[in-house]
């Protein structure tokens, strides 16, 4: 079979974080004569080239190629393209990995629209990944109307002849922002770019050393000045304008302002973040028109200002006042209703903890000039924050706790403002109203099991701030009942440290509450048994119930049914069976699940030769949940005792 996709990933001292990777790579859904893996060992000292050397001799799908070491992933980058036999490559990283379908789907979706680029969707596990680019499919997207401009890192696939077509390669050497220049150009140059927003392509992972590549300290000399270099690209292939304003705007925006902000420019040291200033100062005046500026959010803008009037000192202070600015997210009330779970929650910006308050009235003006003084800036900033009120934003997002792969749910936005009494001031208000639907959270499918962990994301004037929703009312506890919808049981629940909303798919055992059902209230009558169970159902749900006596067990059907707040268990019971024995009883809420999952009934069955009688299960003695407690405890500290330490890595 012709190779479709070649994954090329540039090695160097990578230690143990590759295992993931490589493993990443050997499951993927793409049948394996279709794909070939090129590592480019980039004179690595770790043992790592003994290490790919040896899959490639088990692996026909690898291969190895081993060079002196360049100095940065560039020319290893480049070495694997020439010797990529794939109709399109795609870039890794040896310490990220891809989802399983990640270079099925990615194929797929570039040929099926004619793609030169096709950007998978990202997941950050301890990184920060875009967002709003993929909030949806984009079958075709360009710098023009999708804000693929969020998105320079490699990590993308690209047909083969395409870059053959223009000369595409990496800059090579020891230097920084290669993939700017490579990735920027490639999308203005490709006759199509299209984007994969419902499936997690790629997923970036900060290591435990924190040794990736990007979260290096950089010479800030020589990193503008490769910075210089994509946007010299800019300018080779757009005419000057509006796109070219907008396109520059992102270097300003994400490598400049940002960096010169609340506590990133506070956490650096005082004369590093004085280097990083005068070089961001330089690129600023010497190569954005004022037009560049002029389209950012009034709080980029004053930071814009006093970079290009050389305010170092009215920036820092600025930065300190910015720096105590966060966001709230105040949970309403809880319930189930047809499947959904219907929730509220209010959202503002606050400093130092407490509401932000803005200027009750005034007319913003332009900004024509730095702001004189930091009072003026924050005048100006929240004066400017009041009038766009109306485009203010507020998206949730639903996070897997173990991967770092978000999902946006539907949310309805109301936007108040609120005056603050006798003052003259106001608060700016974002109140959500959400219909939470498990069995669609996912892109349209059902949340998987694990833990999720919802977030509020809100843009405000020029700030965008995103936090945990809470706290609760109560820490460790369930928001509401849980439910059976889209074959799994979940559970809204607040965590136990700070008592944010949280998500448990078929993990959830104690805090579901079934140990609360009454003996007294399950009805036996005949063979049918009938127990009210604290779950919501959206309509009649097939259900299993086990029956575990010392000698063996036997499962019957049984149905959930709609009741009142909670649900209605019926099953038929084998009473012919049953005799002489009590029976321990479990609930399988979904049967058709690819692991059935039983949860313990507070109840057991005696019965004997005549009937079947109802009875509270014996709990476990004081002496034995101890002995159970210390056997979790000793097992949690072996085994984090026998994991291995991660070797130190080389950049």
């Amino acid at each position: 079979m012709p190779v479709k996709v070649s994954v090329i990933v540039p090695v160097h001292d990578p230690g143990p974080y590759i295992e993931d990777c490589i493993a990443s790579l050997l499951r993927q859904s793409l049948p394996s004569d279709a794909y070939e893996v090129i590592f480019v060992d980039d004179g690595s000292t770790d043992g790592t080239s003994a290490r790919l050397d040896a899959l490639a001799a088990d692996e026909p799908r690898v291969k190895v190629i081993h060079q002196e070491n360049s100095g940065w992933s560039g020319k290893p980058r480049n070495v694997g393209i020439a010797a990529a036999q794939g109709e399109f490559v795609m870039f890794v990283d040896h310490d990220d990995r891809l989802g399983d379908e990640a270079l099925e789907r990615m194929y797929g979706y570039g040929v099926a629209n004619g793609a030169d680029v096709v950007v998978g969707k990202m997941a950050g596990q301890g990184r920060q990944v875009p967002v709003e680019l993929f909030r949806r499919n984009r079958p075709r997207a360009s710098v023009e109307d999708a804000p693929l401009i969020d998105s320079l890192t490699p990590h993308k696939m690209f047909r083969r002849a395409f870059l053959d077509e223009i000369g595409l390669r990496f800059p090579e050497g020891r230097r920084r922002l290669e993939d700017h220049v490579f990735v920027v150009e490639a999308y203005l140059r490709a006759a199509n770019v299209c984007v994969i927003g419902d499936y997690v392509c790629y997923y970036h992972v900060r290591r435990g050393d924190s040794g990736n590549a990007g979260f290096q300290r950089f010479d800030p000399v020589g990193y503008f000045k490769n910075l210089r270099e994509a946007l010299d690209v800019v300018e080779r292939y757009t005419e000057p304008g509006p796109v070219r304003d907008g396109l520059h705007r992102r270097w300003l925006r994400v490598e400049m302002v940002e960096r010169m902000r609340a506590g990133r420019l506070l956490a650096m040291p005082d004369d590093y973040r004085r280097k990083q200033f005068e070089e961001i100062h330089h690129v600023v005046t010497e190569r954005f028109g004022p037009a560049v500026a002029a389209g950012l959010p009034a709080t980029q803008q004053v930071v814009a200002s006093l970079i290009s009037a050389y305010r170092y000192d009215d920036l820092l202070a600025f930065a300190e006042w910015e720096a105590g600015l966060g966001l709230s997210a105040r949970p309403g009330t809880f319930e189930w209703r047809d499947g959904r779970l219907l929730f509220d929650c209010t959202t503002e910006l606050t400093s130092g903890g407490t509401p932000l308050t803005f200027p009750g009235s005034g007319v913003p003006t332009p900004l024509d000039g730095p702001p004189k003084s930091t009072e003026e800036a924050i005048a100006r900033v929240g004066t400017d924050a009041v009038a766009e009120f109306g485009r203010a934003t507020l998206d949730l997002l639903m996070r897997e706790r173990s991967s770092g792969a978000q999902y946006f749910q539907p949310v309805e936005v109301t936007r108040e403002i609120v005056p603050v009494e006798d003052s003259g001031r106001v608060r700016l208000v974002l109140r959500a109203t959400v219909g939470f639907d498990p069995a669609r959270a996912v892109d349209g499918t059902p949340a998987h099991i694990g833990l999720w962990d919802f977030y509020a994301r809100a843009r405000v004037g020029g700030w965008s701030k995103q936090t945990r929703i809470g706290p609760g009312p109560r820490k460790a506890g369930a928001a509401t009942c849980g439910a059976v919808v889209g074959g799994h049981v979940v559970l809204p629940y607040w965590t136990d440290r700070h008592g944010h909303l949280s998500l448990d798919v078929d993990r959830a055992s104690k805090r579901l509450g079934l140990g609360g059902l009454s003996p007294d209230a399950v009805e036996l009558s005949g063979n049918r048994l009938r127990a009210p169970l604290p779950l919501h159902v959206p309509a009649g749900t097939a259900v299993l119930l086990r029956l575990t006596s010392p000698a063996r067990s036997v499962e019957t059907p049984g149905t959930l049914s709609p009741a009142g707040d909670g649900a209605v268990l019926e099953a038929g019971l084998p009473v012919a069976d049953l005799g002489g024995a009590t029976w321990r009883t479990a609930l399988c809420a979904a049967p058709d699940a690819a692991e059935r999952r039983f949860l313990p009934l507070p109840f057991v069955l005696r019965a004997d030769s005549h009937a079947v009688g109802v009875a509270r299960a014996p709990q476990p003695s004081a002496l034995r949940r101890l002995a159970r407690r210390v056997r979790r405890r000793l097992a949690v500290a072996l085994g984090r005792r026998a994991a291995p330490k991660p070797r130190a890595a080389k950049a």
